[in-house]
Formats: C-alpha cells, structure tokens, sequence
C-alpha cells in the first residue's frame, strides 16, 4: 500500500456546488471550440471529405505519439477490429481468444470476420484477460480440433492495458498473432511503451466519451509493419488498389471522415494536459478508497489511461441508489459477461467463467474526466465509502 498523499494540484478548481458529471465533454469542447470551428471551415474551402488532409495529419500524429510504425484511421473502433483479421486472411474455422468481460464489440468484430470467438476468463484484480486460462482455452481447442487457433485479441479495459508479456509469451508458444483492443485506452503504457506500439497490432476508437475522441464514431488501427499497413489502407477502401477502382482484395467502407480526424487532431494538443489530470484524478480515489473498497489494479510498470475508474461492491444496486440520492452519476461496464449474452451462447466453453460472471455482477465506474475536482472525488468517495458500509 502505496501512503504517498496524492498530488492534487492538476486538478481543476469548481464552485463547491458544481455539478459532478460521469463525462464532462462540454468543458473540453469549449477549450478547443475555436480551433474547431476554424478547422471545419477549411475542410468547408477544400472539400475533401473523406480522405482529405486532415487524416494524413491525424495518423502521423499518432504515430508519432505512440511510436508506433504506422496509424490507419478507421470509420469506428469496431472497424478497427475486423479489419487486421481480414487482413490476416482469418475467417471460417478460425479460433480467436477474446476476454468474456468486454463491450460486445470485441465478439462482436470476430464473428463479422467469419471466425469464432473463444472466450477466456478474466483476472479478478485487472479485469483483463487471464494468462493462464488463455493457455488453457488454447490447449481446449487443439484438442478438440474442430477450429484453428490463429490470434488472441485481449482488451485494455476501462484503460489499463491487459498482461500483454504473458499473453504474447503464450501466443508465441502456439504461433498466434496479437491483436489489441485499445479501445478505452489511448494512453495508457506498459513499461514505458505506449497503447497503440505494446502489441504488434493495436485497435483504438474515437467514440465521444473515449480519451481520445471525435465527436461522432470513429477509430484507428496502430500497427508495427508499414506493409500491413498498406493492406489496411486498401481494405479500408473496399480492398481497392492505388487507383480505387479495381478491387484486389476484400475490403468494406472503412474510412474515416476528415472531419472527425481534424477533431481527434486538435484534442491531441490537449491530450497531455488532459491525460496528467485523469492520473491525478484516480490517484486521489486510490487514496480515499485504498483498503476500503477493490478497484482496478495495474500490473508493475503498467499505467493505466483512466478512460473509465472502476471499483468492485457485492451491494452495487443500493450503492448506485445512494450515488444517485447525492446528485453523482455511476456507471455498469458491464452487467453481462459476453458468454451470458443470447447471441453468443454458443461461444462459450463447457463450464462457467466465473470471475468474468462476478465481475459482471460488482463492479462499478465512477465519474471519471479531466475536469473533475478535488472537492468532487471527496464527495464521491465519501458518499461511495458510507453507501457500501451501510
């Protein structure tokens, strides 16, 4: 247990009466209102709306940031998904490895690309996908041979990023590929490295309330090889070739709008500031809740992106009343395991998932943004502390 106070000093100053919001977009948006509103009248003058220059800017930019080898921008986070299994040539027969405590857009992205998601429990303490069952789910499928284990597709929930060591070592072993769902965790590093260049392959999403966001949907695909990038590129624009015209692979409609990435690139010049106050944010609540109430925690040399702070509380429905009664939004992320919903019933392996299910049950996210108070994560965890005492 870490008794080191909590630096508070990023965090924003609000009237003791301020309203605490779960997202808080409208405080960001007037910051870059302006810029904004300059930039959609330049894509007004030049008329490129789709592909035009703001997604070339947008996906330099986050490479650049992440160090990843190159970034294609995407029409949704979903998209970013199914494309690099398309591009891997995955599909009927396939197996990919998902965690069962997801959004449902990981099965999601799988089925689409013709493969079968296999679903693999969780770790009770990072929510992330475990290690260990992965190994087991892997060795499941080889001996039951009616599917071909091709890639793993662990999920960086709620921003931190999974145990990606672990599970690369186990992919390896088996000769599958990696792709990240990053989707809630633009930001968030393992050892120094960056979501978007931890694995070779990384999905994230511009969705509003993500860290890193449009205002409508959107996502990008940060990948290591220049060469898959240009199939993505090609897939992107249903799997044409230089000139757009002659298909020379499948591909979907999978471009970005040049409005959306001219807005993802003006919140980049935030994303810093931003990012260092969502830290100071979940710093404070770690303080107040450390030994009180479990929460989400990060792997040694993890950091996560705090696109969401969750904790874990066996009372959540008298909690969330109480939350409610003080004027404090909550939010369940998720209320169902993924085995447990009726489309993907026939997923699931013999025998329950049973730290996906509980998770599914407990936990909790609490307003999280970069515009939060002190005052206002102590009223949080104060009503949270005495509504799950009671």
């Amino acid at each position: 247990m870490s008794h080191t106070a909590p630096d508070t000093s990023l965090l924003v100053n609000l009237p003791s009466a301020a309203p605490v919001q779960f997202f808080d977009l409208k405080a960001q948006q007037k910051l870059i209102r302006p810029a904004l509103e300059q930039r959609w009248i330049t894509i007004l003058d030049h008329g490129r709306y789709i592909g035009g220059p703001e997604v070339d800017e947008c996906e330099t930019a986050l490479a650049d940031l992440t160090g990843a080898g190159d970034a294609v921008a995407v029409g949704s986070g979903t998209q970013a998904l199914v494309m690099p299994l398309l591009a891997m040539g995955i599909g009927t027969g396939d197996a990919v490895f998902i965690p069962g405590f997801t959004y449902n857009a990981t099965a999601n992205a799988v089925l689409l690309a013709g493969a079968f998601p296999v679903i693999v429990d969780i770790d009770p303490h990072t929510f992330n996908m475990c290690p260990a069952d992965l190994a087991r789910k892997i060795d499941e499928v080889k001996a039951k041979g009616d599917l071909i284990a091709r890639c793993v597709m662990p999920v960086d929930l709620y921003g931190l990023p999974a145990d990606y060591k672990a599970i690369q070592a186990v992919a390896d072993m088996h000769d599958l590929r990696v792709i990240a769902d990053g989707a809630q965790a633009f930001g968030g590093k393992d050892n120094g490295d960056w979501v978007g260049n931890i694995a070779e392959i990384t999905a994230i999403s511009f969705y509003p309330t993500k860290t890193l966001a449009g205002y409508g949907d959107g996502g990008a695909i940060l990948v290591r090889d220049a060469e898959f990038a240009d199939r993505l590129r090609s897939i992107r624009w249903h799997g044409t070739g230089d000139n757009r015209k002659e298909s020379i692979r499948v591909g979907i409609n999978g471009r970005c709008d040049s409005i959306q990435c001219a807005v993802v690139a003006e919140k980049l010049g935030i994303f810093a500031e931003e990012r260092a106050r969502r830290i100071a944010a979940a710093s404070l609540y770690n303080a107040r809740l450390e030994g009180l109430i479990d929460h989400q925690v990060a792997l040694d040399g993890q950091e996560s992106a705090y696109g969401l702070y969750t904790v874990r509380v066996r009372n959540r429905d008298a909690v969330r009343a109480a939350l409610a009664e003080a004027a404090i939004p909550s939010g369940i992320y998720y209320d169902m395991a993924i085995h447990q919903m009726p489309a993907f019933a026939h997923c699931a392996a013999a025998g329950s998932l049973p730290h996906c299910e509980k998770a599914a049950e407990e936990s909790l996210s609490l307003p999280m943004h970069p515009y939060l108070s002190e005052a206002q994560i102590h009223k949080v965890c104060d009503t949270l502390i005495a509504a799950h005492n009671a």
